[in-house]
């Protein structure tokens, strides 16, 4: 884990549970951090006070978190922002570093990853992870945010991960991850 940072930090992330996590993490690192729910809320708190730091989600409730990257390179140039998102592919990602995001990190990530994507000098890469997770760990991880993003609805998810939604309820059984289950943290 790093030293302890300084700054202000927005997260906008309109899974709540996520957005809790991370902002908790976050002020564990030493961060100040205001956290909200979309597009709208993060534009009134740019215009109002641009944060040191951003992550922002892509897909939001109330449009794209590349607008919310776009004003805020505008505003405050020297802030340090990265897109963190489920749905990750090279356009966007090229967009949002064309638009001034320092990074595009797929979930799942930890806190630590995040952090050093922030805090790295502009134009240094930061460290690979000391213990990336295992290839189907990811997967799962992913089926699960896929599944949970669907409101735990089968078919939905199953359509939305382009899959046969037997063979996702045979995955989600096998991972005993099931509509009645709580996500984990």
């Amino acid at each position: 884990m790093l030293d302890c940072q300084t700054g202000n930090m927005l997260i906008v992330e309109d899974d709540r549970a996520l957005r809790e996590r991370l902002a908790r993490a976050m002020e564990r690192r030493g961060f100040t951090v205001k956290a909200v729910s979309g597009v709208s809320e993060a534009m009134q708190t740019v215009a109002a006070e641009a944060p040191d730091y951003a992550i922002i989600d892509l897909r939001l409730l109330d449009g794209s978190g590349l607008d919310v990257v776009n004003e805020l390179e505008r505003k405050s140039p020297d802030a340090r922002a990265i897109v963190l998102t489920g749905y990750g592919d090279i356009p966007t990602a090229v967009s949002a570093a064309r638009l001034g995001a320092v990074d595009y990190i797929a979930k799942p990530a930890t806190a630590d990853e995040i952090v050093d994507a922030l805090t790295s000098p502009r134009g240094e890469q930061p460290p690979a992870p000391e213990k990336p997770i295992p290839p189907n760990q990811a997967r799962m991880e992913h089926i699960e945010q896929v599944f949970n993003d669907a409101n735990r609805n089968v078919s939905h998810a199953a359509r939305l991960l382009s899959m046969h939604r037997r063979s996702l309820q045979r995955l989600l059984r096998k991972h005993e991850i099931t509509s009645d289950s709580t996500p984990q943290d």
